[in-house]
């Protein structure tokens, strides 16, 4: 299920950042993006291993990370329809 979310979301931000002019703050947001995955996928990594205790935290920490994900895919949509209306 988690797997199916971040790739979804890879999907989402591939359309959404397809064929973008490269701004400041696009680039910015991208970098952003990408460091979210990179934290998603570690967080992902971490349930392999971690205890009962510990998988509860790391449930809100995946939770956390998917809404900054979400954030910074809004914000590359504000950026392109102001860019292209």
């Amino acid at each position: 299920m988690l797997v199916r979310t971040v790739i979804l979301y890879v999907a989402m931000t591939v359309c959404a950042v397809a064929f973008h002019e490269n701004t400041f703050a696009v680039f910015e947001l991208r970098e952003q993006l990408q460091m979210l995955y990179i934290n998603m996928w570690e967080l992902l990594h971490q349930l392999e291993y971690v205890n009962s205790d510990q998988r509860l935290v790391v449930y809100e920490e995946i939770e956390h990370i998917r809404q900054q994900i979400l954030q910074t895919i809004d914000l590359l949509l504000e950026h392109d329809l102001s860019q292209h209306p």
